[in-house]
């Protein structure tokens, strides 16, 4: 067979032989090398990171330290280290992947978000939306994006984080409209169940609305920042706020401006210790290393100079003017956690398995929408 199509057809095996490949002349000029294995648009930030921690790592033992990386949509990222591919460290995007890889692979504790502070999210983000240069969609709140006729670029939940938290905000979004400042409480007040029974529903319609504006699904968030910048498809991108502003203020995206929309979701990416695998490997103590420096002084300045918010007060404040202020609510706080979230809304022929096809079968698919 072609080695190019079979690569194609097998492209987790095909990850980890490029990741392999060459892996023996690298080590020759390295003490250690780490695999982290991260979600779609921390390329970035990551390229950073790892150029600071190799320098701080050599400066403080004097050994050298290649850290490579791997990128993808986070649900497919997790799918790919249960199914073998020998990550040292995952920093995913939401911390249903990380549970995943402990429940189906027993790669590390199930207490694993307890091993770093702030439980495991060393930075945190948002919710924003890309629009067309002069927003002639008139595209201002979430509201707008189930109006009929405007294409709305987003993910899939099925292997993309951020398409999960997308899919949770405009939810979330309508909770907290019908049921106020108190819908956390009110969801579970039984005095609110017709409130909260109705509130559902319209938050169901809502979305549904929003998914038959929805054109295509990309696998990841940066396949969707593509679509929408490159390729000029869609009227509206929504996508996490530091690939928003990445988008807007370094790539090349003329023609596009920023809407906020004034509530929407905290979002908390995670990062862990692949316990089994590091320690198989003899890699454990860098890897430690390397997820604690996140939190660092460097290490949160880069989060910050790479636009996702840092959890240090220093440089959350030296890096407040760059964030608009948003009211965040929490998965916790309207959704149970992930684990209720995923059994509501994400398993298989849950609520969005219900919504998308039924948005699929009132409205004649345009050229290009994504197969189910």
């Amino acid at each position: 067979m072609n080695p190019r199509k079979w690569l194609c057809r097998h492209p987790v095996p095909a990850l980890i032989m490029a990741l392999t490949a060459g892996a023996s002349s690298v080590l020759r000029a390295a003490d250690a090398e780490l695999l982290n294995v991260s979600y779609d648009p921390t390329r970035e930030f990551y390229r950073a990171f790892n150029e600071a921690f190799a320098k701080h790592w050599f400066e403080k033992t004097g050994a050298r330290v290649v850290i490579r990386q791997s990128h993808g949509g986070s649900g497919s990222q997790a799918r790919a280290v249960i199914d073998g591919l020998q990550a040292d460290v995952v920093t995913l995007a939401l911390a249903a992947d990380v549970d995943a890889i402990a429940a189906h692979a027993g790669l590390l504790p199930a207490d694993w978000q307890q091993r770093l502070p702030r439980n495991s999210a060393p930075y945190t983000s948002t919710l924003a939306l890309l629009v067309r240069a002069g927003n002639p969609r008139n595209i201002r709140s979430w509201d707008d994006l189930a109006r009929p006729g405007v294409q709305v670029i987003t993910p899939n939940p099925k292997t993309s984080g951020v398409a999960r938290w997308n899919y949770l905000a405009l939810w979330g979004s309508v909770l907290r409209r019908e049921l106020g400042p108190e819908c956390a409480a009110r969801l579970r007040d039984p005095a609110f169940a017709d409130a909260v029974r109705a509130a559902q529903e319209k938050a169901r319609a809502f979305v549904r609305n929003v998914y038959r504006n929805v054109p295509v699904l990309d696998q990841g968030a940066r396949g969707a920042t593509n679509t929408f910048v490159q390729r000029r498809i869609g009227d509206v991108l929504i996508n996490w706020e530091n690939e928003i502003l990445l988008s807007k203020h370094e790539l090349d995206s003329a023609g596009v401006e920023i809407v906020v929309p004034g509530i929407s979701i905290l979002a908390e990416p995670t990062v862990a210790l692949v316990e089994r695998n590091a320690e198989r490997k003899g890699t454990r103590a860098i890897a430690q290393a390397y997820l604690e420096y996140l939190y660092s002084d460097e290490g949160q300045d880069l989060a910050g100079r790479h636009y996702y918010r840092p959890t240090s007060p220093a440089a959350a404040a030296k890096y407040a003017d760059r964030f608009p202020k948003v009211e965040r609510f929490t998965i916790d706080d309207l959704f149970g956690g992930w684990a209720e979230a995923n059994r509501v809304h994400f398993a298989d022929g849950a609520a969005f398995d219900s919504i998308y096809n039924a948005a699929d079968s009132a409205a004649a698919a345009p050229a290009g929408r994504a197969p189910r």
